[in-house]
């Protein structure tokens, strides 16, 4: 019996390839694995093409409920937005998939998984991790890393070997898609002073062509979590779909950015994250009204760490689960509704409530009656600046030579 190799396919050039390369150089079995993480395309002709070229079985997995519960949530509740723009979302989906290539490989009593991801990019890392730390035993094969082929020559090997693909020579673009956005890489794009053409986009429209009047969006948060959309409790599933339909066609969602990637590549990212940017908006301005300053302040310093090992494939170092400890903490105060204007291609939070609010407005308020006396202010700026008098006047003193002034 021949050993046994379980590829992650996605019925493109790379995986499409890697099939019969895999079977070629490793004289293995090769299974295929679909896991559907929202991603679209015709799930069926895939599982047919993987057959076609060589795959002795295909599953076609339906991950996307627990991709929303168990990578979205997380997200969502973490405020994850790498390098301040950048909402994870391929990131997201690639332990999740890992994790299911480990249990057909289990299933199946392979020696191997393989993915079809290259040298030069994150997402290897972030397979290759997730894969090593739940089942070390597992050889890992990387075809398109190992092999390294130009684009070009990956569609000669698919001509002469009779692969069908859906590529033609001179394709411009690479493009990965789920549920929380889409990324869209090469092409023109590689310049980054060229502005991205509207046909790399398909979840947003220009900002110019959206609608001319603004649309508002409630959300309802339980616990951190996106519960209700415009009072409407849906499937986790079907709400982001909703909630990408309605950012997406006014515009809202576009990012463009130059991102560091973890090998040390400067890379130009072109994204659309409509659902993402309206969610962690949403979720970053209720948490204002709920945390203390100090919460907020350490919190920040968390969602940064926790974005830093989900977008560089440490989804299963207990770093991860240590700082989702802390935020699952906090998320218990985290309940209330965020009013959201979309317009334009801009996402603006213009209301907010949570049985939890911090917000008083008897003490904040300027009008009559105000709860807050203004008296003790004075005490407090005086402590509160009082190093820093002392310190300018040791400052002056030390740059004039006289004497140190009375505090």
């Amino acid at each position: 019996m021949k050993d046994r190799v379980v590829l992650a396919y996605s019925g493109g050039l790379d995986t499409s390839v890697a099939i019969r390369w895999i079977i070629e150089k490793y004289d293995s079995d090769v299974i295929t694995v679909t896991v559907d993480v929202g991603q679209g395309g015709d799930l069926k002709s895939i599982c047919e093409t993987a057959e076609k070229i060589g795959a002795i079985k295909h599953y076609t997995i339906d991950a996307r409920d627990e991709f929303v519960k168990g990578y979205v949530y997380p997200a969502v509740k973490a405020n994850a937005l790498y390098q301040g723009k950048y909402p994870i979302s391929t990131a997201l989906s690639r332990p999740l998939i890992a994790s299911k290539l480990v249990e057909v490989a289990r299933k199946e009593g392979a020696n191997a998984v393989a993915h079809g991801c290259t040298g030069k990019g994150n997402d290897q890392v972030r397979f290759d991790v997730t894969i090593a730390s739940l089942a070390p035993d597992l050889k890992i094969i990387a075809p398109i890393r190992e092999w390294g082929p130009s684009r070009e020559e990956e569609i000669e090997y698919a001509r002469d070997h009779d692969i069908p693909v859906l590529v033609k020579p001179g394709s411009a673009y690479s493009i990965d898609r789920n549920l929380y956005g889409r990324s869209i890489e090469c092409g023109v794009l590689e310049d980054p002073m060229a502005e991205p053409p509207e046909e790399v986009f398909e979840l947003t429209v220009s900002p110019e062509e959206s609608p001319n009047r603004p649309q508002y969006l409630t959300l309802e948060f339980e616990k951190g979590i996106p519960k209700s959309l415009d009072g409407s409790e849906e499937a986790p599933v079907d709400m982001l779909n909703r909630l990408s339909e309605i950012a997406g066609r006014n515009g809202v969602g576009r990012i463009d950015h130059i991102e560091d990637r973890l090998i040390g590549i400067k890379s130009r990212e072109v994204y659309e994250c409509p659902a993402a940017t309206v969610l962690v908006e949403s979720h970053k301005d209720l948490e204002k009204c709920v945390l203390t300053r100090h919460e907020l302040d350490f919190k920040q310093l968390v969602d940064m760490e926790w974005t830093l090992a989900a977008y560089t494939g440490l989804w299963t170092d207990p770093l991860l689960e240590d700082l989702g400890a802390f935020i699952d903490k906090t998320q218990e105060k985290v309940s209330g509704t965020v009013k959201v204007k979309l317009f334009k291609g801009n996402c603006r939070v213009v209301g907010r409530s949570s049985p939890m609010s911090l917000y008083n407005r008897e003490l904040a308020t300027y009008e009559v009656g105000t709860a807050f006396d203004q008296k003790i202010a004075g005490g407090f700026i005086e402590l509160w600046g009082l190093q820093t008098k002392i310190a300018n006047i040791v400052k002056r003193k030390m740059e004039s030579g006289r004497d140190q002034e009375p505090v």
